[in-house]
This record gives C-alpha cells, structure tokens and sequence, in this order.
C-alpha cells in the first residue's frame, strides 16, 4: 500500500506547487517592474519621449511589446477553462478544479501584465478594452466566490446537502454539550438571518449578506480566543487570528466555525444558485466583447507595423 499511495500522494503536492510558484513568480515581477519604471509611469504622457526609458517601456517598446506578447499567451490560457468543458479530448487531462486554479490565476495575473503594457496609457480602443477586462476580473473573482458556495451537479447536491446537514447536526451537540464558552458567547459567530429573511431578499442583497458572514466570521472567532487567551499568546495569535497551542480550545473553535459556515452554507444554497446562474448570464457577454477588443487591438497594431 506505501508504495501505490507514496506517488499519488506526491502527485497531489504538483498542482499546488506550481500554482504556488508561478504566483509568486508573478507578484515578484510586477514589483520588479513597478520600482523600475516608477519615474517613467509618473511622468505626464507628453514628458515621457523625452524619458531614457521610453525606447523600452512605451506599449510598442521592447519590453512593451514583450509583456503585450506574456498578456496574449495568458489571455490564451484562460479561456482554455472554457474550452475545456466543450472539447471532450480537454476534459480528460487534469481535474476541473486544477484548470479553474489556472483560470483564475492568470485571469488576475493579465491586468497586471496589461497595466505594464500599456504603460497606463488607456484610452481609445485599448482603454475600453481595458476597463471591460478589469470589470471581467472583478466579476470573476465574485464568479469564484459563488463557485465554492454551490454542488457541481444535482447528485452531488444531494448528496453535499446531506453530508452538510448530518455534519451540521453532529456539531450542533458537540457545541452544546462543551464547558469552554457559554452560548451566549458563542451567540455572534453562529447569529444568522432567518430562513423568511433570506428568501425574501433580492439577488445582490443576498450576496452581499452572504459573503459579509463569510467576511466577519476570522473576527468573531479571534473574539473568541481572546476571552481565552492572554499575554504573549494574544501576541502570537495575532490577537486571536491565529491558532493557538491549547488543543481544548481549538477543537471546540473548529467546531464553531465549521456550525457557522456550514449554517450559512446550507441558508443561502439555493440563492447562491440563483446568483451563479444570473453571474453566468452577465459574465458572458464581457469576456465575449473583450475577445473581440483584443483581436482588434491586435490587428491594428500588426497594421501599423510594430512587429
């Protein structure tokens, strides 16, 4: 059994070292090229012929071109997600939720790319296009947020839900039977609206609801700790946000936190459908339009001769 696990196990740490690198790899350059081209980004568009950096960093310049060339690739990468679920030969490399971790990181990581292209020259066609992929970005960050709230398919909400509930229940006992905090005390963390509440609220009310329980939840719990804990371990918890070293105490946390999440989950399943499905039909139109923007941006330039 060590020798047919060992590799799978090791198999499971590829993805996330490589997501990992490449984020890294990512936010290092973008510094690297924030504080190297910071005196040129700052000048006024009409000074900046007359900057050294100009040859290299302007949008046709070499480094500009180079980077316009890194936000196509990645541009490409991002939309084999799509891609993925209607080629079938796709969908049998990898797991879905690996190529949705490639979406997403290369979706935040071509504004930044963009932003350096364009050396934060947007207007015309280029700047249009550029404000429908920031608005493409913050729609599908919202996208990825309702993405983890709801089941893939029927037979695993079904199933979720029942897991959820059984769960739910199991914790509910263990939280009442427990001799650390009183429930009062335990009363913010596991405050929900009631279920009338939340199906008479429209889409965006419920979403915003929704994701400010998820928001507040780290600071109710780190509340919690500090009815507890004291002196250097407040310093070390970050004032609670962290895990301590008293067992007792963090099994009885996990325990409320996993109520509070799974409660909220459970209240807002069929809303967060209901978002996700509206999200889709929103989503859609701007990533349509911004393919279109780039393909024209990209023939003009290969018109007008830059490479």
């Amino acid at each position: 059994m060590g020798a047919v696990s060992t590799p799978v196990a090791a198999r499971k740490w590829v993805h996330p070292v490589i997501i990992t690198t490449l984020a890294v790899g990512a936010v290092l350059l973008a510094v690297y090229f924030a504080l190297q081209g910071a005196e040129y980004y700052r000048l006024p568009l009409t000074e900046r012929p007359f900057h050294p950096q100009h040859g290299t960093l302007r949008p046709a310049g070499t480094i500009g071109l180079r980077l316009g060339f890194a936000a196509v690739v990645a541009f490409a990468v991002i939309y084999l997600y799509p891609l993925r679920k209607r080629i079938k030969p796709l969908q049998k490399i990898g797991k879905t939720r690996n190529w949705l971790n490639f979406h997403v990181l290369f979706g935040l990581a071509v504004p930044v790319i963009v932003t350096f292209h364009s050396s934060l020259k947007l207007r015309g066609l280029a700047g249009m296009a550029y404000w429908i992929m920031i608005a493409i970005v913050l729609s599908g960050i919202v996208g990825r947020y309702l993405y983890s709230q709801i089941p893939r398919n029927v037979t695993a909400a079904e199933r979720s839900l029942r897991d959820l509930l059984e769960e739910a229940d199991a914790l509910s006992h263990e939280l009442q039977t427990q001799e650390v905090f009183r429930q009062d005390e335990l009363a913010k963390l596991l405050e929900l609206p009631a279920p009338e509440q939340v199906a008479a609220m429209a889409l965006l009310p419920a979403l915003i609801t929704m994701a400010s329980l998820d928001v507040r939840r780290p600071w109710h719990v780190a509340a919690l700790r500090r009815r507890v804990l004291t002196g250097g371990e407040l310093w070390f918890t970050l004032g609670g946000l962290r895990e301590s070293s008293h067992e007792d105490l963090e099994r009885i946390i996990r325990a409320a936190r996993s109520q509070s999440w799974l409660t909220a989950k459970l209240l807002f399943l069929n809303r967060a459908a209901e978002v996700f499905h509206l999200w889709h039909v929103i989503h859609r139109p701007f990533s349509y339009s911004f393919v279109l923007l780039v393909v024209a941006h990209i023939t003009m330039v290969m018109l007008m001769g830059y490479f």
